[in-house]
């Protein structure tokens, strides 16, 4: 009884883990082929980027039957104006709304978090409320507001706001993160003199580093990929951002250039891609070496 127990052990510790190995690669085959469906489209662009003008809609594979860059040169330089123009015009938007939208809502979200003043619940209050408040809802007085002053068609209807603390998104996002921040940090700094403002700059940012990461990355993702807010304040092409840019290839009146669109879309997810790669790494770092770690 004891022997076959014992070849009874040795067979099931021998079919035991080929079961696992085999589940193992049933699970991880279901999650590539889920991956591939969902990166598809993705792949599918990229590769019509490369195809000819007259196989872009003629085939569905990944693999173009034979490569050319002429939808890249012919994207770049085909309009009246360089996409250069556009990738230049898309960066100084989306780096000044970062700059704006990390200085004014991390300022705005220091004294609601750690400052005490009149009125404070009231307008952390009205700052909520302004979350539930469509963009459509501010658009038309908005617009006259920057039509009086003489902003339209410029980019100060876009980068402007972004120093007034307009996001609340970003200010409740911080505001949390600060309140998080032990307040004997504060009085020890008071304690030795430092003002408020002092305060904000040499303890409060230093370890607030994985927030304003966050904000950075969100604000130039939906600053760069923004195509509502550019359509209705910028109307010369010179001025255009890439998300216009884009448009300009697709014509419902005349010839549309599907190779270049497809190019410029492709290139225009670098930015994208490689800003959140290295504001990941600062993000990381932050919580790694953050002070209230140690």
């Amino acid at each position: 009884m004891s022997d076959a127990s014992a070849r009874l052990t040795v067979v099931t510790g021998a079919v035991s883990p080929t079961r696992k190995r085999i589940t193992t690669i049933l699970v991880h085959v279901a999650l590539l082929a889920a991956s591939i469906c969902m990166l598809y489209p993705l792949l599918w662009l990229l590769a019509a980027s490369f195809r000819p003008e007259n196989e872009i809609f003629t085939s569905a594979s990944i693999i173009p039957s034979s490569w050319s860059l002429d939808s890249y040169i012919r994207g770049w330089n085909g309009l009246r104006t360089g996409f250069g123009t556009f990738y230049l015009n898309s960066f100084i938007i989306s780096g000044l709304s970062v700059i704006g939208n990390v200085m004014a809502c991390s300022m705005a979200a220091y004294a609601f978090a750690r400052l005490e003043f009149r009125g404070k619940n009231f307008w952390f209050a009205m700052m909520l409320m302004t979350l539930m408040l469509p963009y459509q809802v501010t658009l038309i007085p908005q617009y006259v507001l920057f039509r009086q002053l003489g902003w339209v068609n410029t980019f100060l209807p876009l980068v402007v706001p972004k120093f007034l603390a307009a996001d609340g998104f970003f200010i409740f996002l911080m505001v949390q993160f600060f309140r998080g921040l032990p307040k004997e940090l504060d009085e020890a700094a008071q304690m030795d003199g430092c003002s408020p403002w002092r305060i904000y700059w040499k303890i409060i940012l230093p370890l607030s580093t994985p927030v304003l990461a966050t904000a950075a990355i969100f604000t130039f993702i939906w600053t760069w990929d923004d195509f509502f807010g550019p359509l209705i304040y910028l109307s010369e092409m010179k001025s255009y951002t890439v998300m216009l840019g884009l448009r300009t290839f697709t014509d419902s009146t005349g010839e549309s250039d599907f190779g270049g669109l497809f190019a410029m879309s492709v290139l225009s997810l670098v930015p994208i891609f490689l800003f959140f790669l290295f504001f990941q790494r600062m993000l990381i770092e932050g919580i790694a070496t953050t002070g209230m770690k140690r």
